[in-house]
């Protein structure tokens, strides 16, 4: 089970990635088991030496009871310290940005890939746009030439 976050890839170009924990209650991690979550609009932000990732909604797990559920609640990162010192330095006096890239699940635990992105202008989207269209006009052309 992997979710991706397409529109980050869409619009920045990531130059590191980092794989997080993320601190969650137990429906929470039933309902990303299921695949209830998404990841647009979502960010991450350091707060006092730690990071947090905010707008990432996760639904109500179905079967459970839950009383005055926040599906966008802020939920904390588990990042190592040098990780965090790195990732600090690296934002401070840059135009990167942190966001949460994917959420998946290894050996039973959720994790987060973070990464530091740079955000693309129009003109790179377009033109990625075209070199996509002309790929795939170019492998359209060889299967028929091949059959």
């Amino acid at each position: 089970m992997k979710i991706s976050n397409r529109s980050a890839f869409h619009d920045y170009t990531i130059t590191e990635r980092y794989e997080a924990g993320v601190k969650l209650t137990g429906p929470e991690v039933k309902s990303i088991k299921t695949g209830r979550v998404s990841l647009k609009g979502a960010f991450v932000r350091l707060i006092n030496r730690e990071a947090y990732l905010v707008n990432a909604s996760i639904q109500p797990y179905e079967y459970a009871r839950i009383v005055n559920y926040d599906p966008q609640r802020t939920r904390k990162l588990l990042l190592n310290k040098r990780e965090l010192i790195s990732i600090k330095s690296k934002l401070d006096g840059s135009i990167l940005s942190l966001l949460p890239l994917s959420l998946y699940t290894r050996h039973g635990l959720i994790k987060v890939e973070v990464g530091l992105g740079k955000g693309k202008k129009q003109y790179e989207k377009r033109e990625l746009l075209k070199k996509r269209a002309q790929k795939r006009e170019l492998e359209r052309a060889w299967k028929g030439k091949i059959k």
